[in-house]
């Protein structure tokens, strides 16, 4: 019989001694979550007489105009002037999402709340089955959303409808590696993408940079809702 023997390479010895010398060793590391994505979402409140007339008004044009061609899949999209049309209600509500906008931002040199900022407006009616693909509003600082209806959800089963926002580190990791995930300090791995669930009523503010859609509407009757990019002058 041949008699076989195992070698070892002198850095292999080195590396297993000091793991053996320095093997208590311990570390206590706490996590910071760094460059967080802030998105506002709140309720508006008493105001019933505000989406009645906002939701008159989107019905009126979307009887008279044809839809634009955006991210919207099955949906029907204004043009983007609805400040020229919406009435008081719709100037009340992006002086409200402007509000919110100004408590999030921050200018070196300059103070938000004199900042001159700028809205352009349009409506969203998405009947049954209709979505938006994933995209984004480049050339501005914030995208802002509010609901006027939500359908009706079916008597089984999701609603489905949701806003839901894209991780925008995601695709560095996924060329590497599809399945890995960051873990988050709540100790859980990080979606790649999150739904938030909203109601008639709710306002959400979100950077415009970042990717989101709509996922398909699954119930009955007709979706509304109103979209902005909201910017600032210089």
């Amino acid at each position: 019989m041949k008699n076989h023997t195992t070698t070892t390479s002198p850095d292999a010895d080195r590396v297993t001694t000091a793991s053996r010398t320095f093997d208590g060793i311990r570390v206590r590391a706490a996590q910071i979550g760094l460059y967080e994505t802030p998105i506002l979402h709140g309720r508006l409140a008493d105001a019933a007489a505000l989406t009645a007339a906002l939701r008159t008004a989107i019905l009126d044009r979307y009887a008279a105009a044809p839809s634009l061609a955006r991210s919207n899949v099955g949906g029907w999209h204004s043009a983007t002037d609805m400040l020229d049309w919406g009435g008081p209600a719709a100037t009340a509500l992006a002086d409200t999402a402007v509000k919110m906008a100004k408590r999030a931002s921050h200018f070196d040199g300059r103070d938000a709340a004199t900042v001159e900022w700028t809205v352009k407006m349009w409506a969203n009616v998405s009947p049954p089955g209709a979505l938006n693909m994933s995209h984004a509003h480049p050339g501005v600082l914030w995208a802002a959303v509010y609901y006027i209806d939500m359908g009706t959800p079916p008597a089984e089963g999701e609603a489905g409808g949701e806003l839901f926002f894209e991780d925008p580190r995601f695709p560095v990791p996924f060329m590497r590696l599809p399945g890995f995930r960051l873990v988050g300090i709540d100790g859980q791995p990080q979606p790649v993408e999150r739904r938030l669930p909203t109601e008639a009523g709710d306002l959400v503010l979100f950077p415009a940079w970042l990717r989101h859609g709509v996922r398909p509407h699954l119930g009955t009757g007709d979706r509304i809702s109103i979209a902005m990019n909201i910017d600032v002058k210089g």
